[in-house]
């Protein structure tokens, strides 16, 4: 049984990552840069830790894609510095989650799930 998820895993994860080259999102409309100067001090607040093959880490990328806002991406996978970043603050090494920082760096608010995590970036930033 074991080998039989050896070999879909990687073929899925192929398919996720193909599916999402081919049709990446488009932003609806562009930013201005204006805008986008004006949203930088916030968005250097968030980081996003994700999986790259992960299917609900695609929806939030291309959520973010399509709504023109580069928030910093971390790879979580097991063994890495986010990896531990995201068990030590969130306390849950679960993909798509959006850490918050406040101003000052001092606390951080984690938020999982994709569609919690799109309603936040569309209530704050609006649906381009």
């Amino acid at each position: 049984m074991s080998l039989i998820f050896k070999w879909v895993r990687p073929v899925l994860s192929a398919l996720i990552l193909g599916w999402e080259r081919m049709f990446p999102g488009r932003a609806k409309r562009l930013r201005a840069p204006a805008e986008l100067a004006q949203l930088q001090p916030e968005l250097q607040r968030l980081v996003l830790y994700q999986f790259p093959a992960c299917p609900f880490c695609v929806k939030v990328r291309r959520q973010l894609r399509m709504m023109d806002l580069p928030v910093r991406i971390q790879n979580a996978l097991p063994g890495t510095d986010a990896a531990r970043e995201l068990q030590a603050g969130g306390g849950e090494l679960q993909v798509p989650c959006l850490r918050i920082s406040d101003g000052a760096g001092a606390s951080a608010q984690w938020l999982y799930e994709s569609d919690a995590i799109i309603e936040y970036m569309t209530a704050r930033f609006g649906d381009a």
